[in-house]
């Protein structure tokens, strides 16, 4: 099995480290080549309206769209929560998500850079406690669909009680960035859902 790591933009480098950390052969995704190559995908944090751009003009818009709808595993943190959801409140005109997930996210809902902060969530279907987690201009989910399973939300603090981790079927979107605190747990999380999914394919 082998996971990508789409490298149009952002904290590509982090994710690839952390999936070494798991032994998971990992590889920057770039061109359409590269994305052929791979079985599941991580789309990485960092700036959603300059991903998007990046994005058209790599051509890589449409199949994305297409691999994500077809069945490939994909997690998206933060500016890649934003990227997989099928609706984005306060984005650009001309953001073109990549969509997948049934629920409407708002950008830079924490605030500006100078609002990061770390918060503690508590995941269902992952043990070992709550995660210390990292948000930097992060979104949230606003609303979420029928089929879509809220995994966590903020603990305490002033956003307490807001949606920040998801899963629908084979996709998999948090709204933090577990690659920056080397708690490996979400990581290993969405490499157990891609096996899973490479062993139905194959059976």
């Amino acid at each position: 099995m082998i996971i990508g790591v789409l490298a149009l933009q952002g904290d590509t480098r982090e994710h690839l480290h952390a999936l070494a950390e798991l032994d998971v052969i990992a590889r920057p995704v770039r061109r359409t080549d590269e994305l052929d190559s791979v079985d599941a995908l991580i789309i990485p944090g960092g700036e959603s309206t300059a991903m998007s751009k990046l994005a058209i003009e790599f051509g890589m818009t449409e199949p994305l769209r297409k691999r994500i709808a077809g069945g490939m595993p994909t997690y998206g943190s933060c500016a890649g929560m934003i990227m997989l959801a099928g609706t984005i409140l306060d984005g650009r005109a001309d953001q073109v998500p990549f969509g997948g997930i049934d629920m409407t996210v708002r950008r830079n809902a924490f605030g500006r850079q100078v609002d990061s902060f770390e918060g503690t969530v508590d995941i269902s279907d992952i043990e070992g406690g709550p995660f210390s987690a990292v948000f930097i201009r992060a979104p949230w989910v606003e609303s979420v669909g029928p089929d879509v399973r809220v995994l966590g939300r903020v603990s305490d603090g002033a956003a307490a009680g807001r949606i920040v981790a998801v899963r629908q079927q084979h996709l998999l979107a948090t709204a933090f960035h577990p690659e920056l605190t080397g708690d490996l747990r979400v990581h290993r999380y969405f490499v157990e859902m891609a096996r899973e999914a490479g062993q139905t394919t194959e059976g």
